[in-house]
């Protein structure tokens, strides 16, 4: 990827040929769903990509609902087999109704268990595969989506919501089934045992529906107060851990601990608070339970002792009374958790259906055996279709050429470089490469022209030996270590416990700027691409190292056409061509010599750097 500067600026990582980079999770899904109908549905058609085990799962959960609602029926059956006013027992029978009883409870504790493992395998899958589509969703989409997108934003998609979606909804789908079977058969057996004892234990609805209602209406506030909390907290742990040299050098200490300690106050309320509404739940619906039965207990008595209900029946419906209410709780409670992940899952598909990159043309070309020549006809670029980066750019160069691109920053310099590496796409004109139009090549054959090394070094975890051979992972042992000499990086890496062996990684300060910066060079030189681009490519060495540098680049760029980029004029002065942009447009162009003796833009800029004129 390139370092796109204007707008919108982004700072990309430098690599061999093209490489990616991403931040820490800071962002709390959104509290409820735009589309939940939609979104649901989606899900669902997802899920059906394991039909066969969802069907499993779904008759395992009818069987268990099933047994569940049975259970209190047969509890009842056996008191009736007790003859209170004689002491005797119908032996026979009583004995059968609990094996029987025994039999349902061990057939619902394996039928529960095993459809949980299903249904734990199938949120597995669903994540794998949502992971994985993700993941191959983010090697096709435009560097444009990066520059108007937080990395840590699109990381929390890919793990948190992810991770959401498959812990609710795979979880409570068999749940919310379950509980809802269990409502309707429960309904159904109690009715058809006795109809006021029926409305008694509906008591419960009205009661659970209230309670849950007042108390979500509290927390939810809280809750929502928490996340947001909790993400500026990580915001402010991630900034003082990647910025912590800053806060000492500047003695920023205090501060930053006063501004944690506000934020870490403000969670601790608002946790605090939800808790506390949350917590107010399960206390209260024992309440409902324990009301609703006392109220079944008192009212079964009466009919049991006044009017002969069977005191079978009666222990039934005080069985059902407890069951009744619980899958109603369930539902109340899984209620906004499904909303959450809804609002999850509309964030992973949100960019599961942004554009991708363009597609090659139909019948695009492989490049084969480029010789680098380069020409930009008449090229207009914007990055937000406003403000005109480049305005009708014209130039061409000659396969083996360097060409160096100077100017202020923001004047377009490595929008150019991206334009032609397709990074992005112009407005208008054409670029061609061999005298052939880019968009009629393939993306895949067009980047291999390029060797890359830009001014932010990104390297991936691993040896310094793999960081190097990344450009080209044919490449043998003795072809790198002769890249990294090339590139003045072999002396600094011998020295090196463990040589080339050495782990780096991208966020670690084991290698200073400079060394990263060699080591890139050297990534780029093993590409051996007949185009090669250097976007402020020394700027974090020393003078001794840069003029090293410059001399095998001397060589490396032998036969190659090479698009410099630097602010330090010196790197650029023996450039066949050097122009300068400003404007969107090319103001001047020509040798050093030839530019310094027209005293335009580009004589200013060497006078401003060197504070005095000489012209060789």
């Amino acid at each position: 990827m390139g370092q796109v500067y204007n707008k919108p600026e982004i700072k990309m990582p430098s690599v061999g040929r093209f490489g990616g980079g991403g931040g820490p999770s800071r962002f709390a899904p959104k509290a409820k769903p735009k589309n939940a109908k939609d979104t649901l549905k989606r899900i669902v058609k997802i899920y059906m990509r394991w039909g066969k085990t969802i069907l499993l799962a779904m008759v395992l959960t009818v069987i268990a609902s099933l047994i569940t609602v049975s259970i209190p029926y047969f509890v009842g059956k056996t008191f009736n087999y007790l003859n209170m006013s004689t002491r005797t027992v119908d032996s026979s029978m009583f004995l059968t109704l609990l094996m029987i009883i025994a039999a349902l409870h061990l057939s619902n504790l394996i039928i529960s268990s095993a459809n949980g493992v299903i249904m734990l395998k199938v949120s597995q899958k669903l994540v794998h595969a949502l992971r994985t589509e993700f993941f191959n969703k983010m090697q096709r989409l435009p560097l444009g989506f990066y520059d108007t997108r937080s990395h840590g934003d699109t990381m929390s998609r890919i793990t948190n919501d992810v991770d959401n979606i498959s812990s609710t909804i795979a979880q409570t789908t068999t749940q919310l089934i379950s509980s809802i079977l269990t409502l309707v058969g429960s309904f159904l057996v109690m009715i058809n045992l006795n109809s006021i004892l029926t409305l008694v234990v509906l008591l419960c609805v009205p009661l659970v529906v209230l309670l849950t209602k007042t108390i979500a209406s509290r927390s939810k506030a809280y809750f929502l107060d928490q996340q947001q909390s909790l993400g500026s907290l990580n915001g402010v742990i991630e900034e003082n851990i990647l910025g912590l040299k800053m806060v000492k050098a500047f003695g920023k200490q205090k501060d930053i601990l006063e501004n944690f300690k506000e934020i870490n106050e403000s969670l601790y309320e608002s946790s605090n608070k939800a808790q506390i509404w949350s917590g107010y739940m399960m206390p209260l619906m024992n309440v409902i339970n324990n009301f609703i039965f006392a109220v079944v207990a008192i009212v079964g008595g009466i009919l049991s002792v006044g009017y002969g209900l069977a005191v079978g029946t009666v222990v039934s419906f005080l069985s059902y009374s407890k069951q009744f209410a619980q899958p109603l709780n369930s539902v109340a409670g899984m209620f906004n958790t499904i909303q959450s992940a809804l609002a999850g899952a509309e964030r992973v598909f949100e960019i599961l259906d942004t554009a991708e990159e363009k597609e090659d043309v139909e019948g695009a070309m492989e490049l084969e055996n480029p010789n680098g020549e380069v020409e930009f006809k008449d090229v207009c670029f914007s990055y937000d279709k406003a403000t005109p980066i480049l305005k009708n750019v014209s130039f061409k160069v000659k396969a083996g050429e360097v060409v160096a691109l100077v100017g202020e920053t923001g004047a377009g310099k490595t929008t150019i470089v991206n334009l032609l590496t397709r990074f992005y796409d112009s407005d208008s004109g054409e670029i061609l490469i061999d005298d052939e139009p880019i968009t009629n090549l393939k993306r895949d054959s067009l980047r291999e022209c390029f060797s890359v090394v830009l001014q932010d070094t990104c390297l991936f975890t691993g040896t310094i030996m793999d960081n190097i051979r990344y450009s080209q992972s044919s490449a043998s042992d003795e072809e790198v270590i002769k890249a990294a000499k090339i590139a003045h990086a072999h002396d600094f890496i011998s020295k090196l416990p463990n040589g080339y062996n050495t782990i780096v990684s991208g966020v670690t300060d084991n290698l200073s700027q400079g060394q990263r910066q060699l080591i890139a060079i050297a990534r780029a030189v093993l590409c051996d691409s007949p185009i090669l681009i250097l976007d402020e490519a020394t700027s974090s060495v020393d003078t001794k190292t840069e003029k090293d540098i410059q001399n095998a680049l001397v060589r490396l760029m032998k036969n190659r056409t090479s698009f410099l980029i630097a602010h330090r004029l010196s790197t650029i002065r023996d450039a066949d061509n050097i122009m300068v942009i400003g404007d969107g447009k090319i103001l001047e162009s020509g040798n050093h010599k030839t530019l310094m003796e027209k005293k335009g833009r580009y004589f200013e800029m060497v006078i401003s750097q060197r504070g005095k004129i000489k012209v060789n």
